[in-house]
């Protein structure tokens, strides 16, 4: 019995001493929370902790003037990460959405709505230039026309290809060359070049990735047609 007591009485020690031990961290842990608590709040001037910054459509850096349509987009990275299309805030082209693919990718874009009429894209590669002709020869005046590279856009290319795209309002689609990076947005009717294109030139010896350019971002707002 005397011995069963005793290793109660041991257990009772061992018990009290991790509770000290517990709670000592405890009040430590709760002691420099609140130091830095404090030095945060007072590294925070007041009216500015709590403001949220503020969010334009797709991400832009500022907000379009009204009647005008805001976008963003991407061009793909190497042959790995397609391109990025937004328009009004809604993500309409992208690896996520499974509509992108290699070569150029293009979306029509109702001039006066801001509708998205159709999306498509075509192999410059292993494709074929013809039904890529056929489709921009189909695009309606007033169209707003967004075309973004992944990969190769240019091996197929042919010069009818390259006449209907200038007319669109591209000034580099002439020199747009294999593995090419290049961004677009233009439009059927266009009495301009399009002030929306940017374009970069596969190079050894400034790829970012090997074999590839770095990749192109654009953003902008694109006027509404009135008439």
């Amino acid at each position: 019995m005397a011995r069963a007591g005793g290793v109660l009485k041991m257990a009772a020690v061992v018990f009290a001493f991790l509770l000290v031990i517990f709670m000592a961290f405890q009040l430590l842990e709760i002691n420099m929370d609140f130091k830095i608590g404090s030095v945060i709040s007072r590294s925070v001037p007041i009216n500015e902790g709590s403001a949220q910054p503020v969010k334009y459509k797709c991400g832009l850096s500022k907000s379009c003037p009204v009647g005008h349509f805001a976008f963003r987009m991407a061009s793909g990275a190497a042959s790995v990460v397609g391109p990025r299309i937004c328009l009004e805030d809604k993500l309409i082209m992208s690896s996520v959405k499974n509509n992108v693919g290699r070569g150029i990718n293009i979306a029509l874009v109702n001039g006066r709505t801001g509708d998205v009429m159709k999306t498509d894209y075509f192999d410059m590669w292993g494709g074929d230039v013809a039904p890529f002709v056929k489709f921009l020869k189909g695009i309606e005046d007033g169209t707003v026309v967004m075309m973004a590279s992944f990969d190769d856009p240019s091996t197929k290319l042919n010069d009818e290809a390259k006449k209907l795209i200038a007319d669109l309002g591209s000034s580099v689609i002439s020199t747009l060359g294999f593995r090419d990076n290049w961004v677009f947005v233009g439009g059927k009717g266009i009495k301009t070049k399009s002030p929306f294109e940017l374009h970069i030139k596969n190079n050894a010896d400034t790829n970012k990735f090997e074999g590839w350019p770095d990749v192109l971002e654009m953003e902008g707002c694109v006027p509404q047609r009135q008439d």
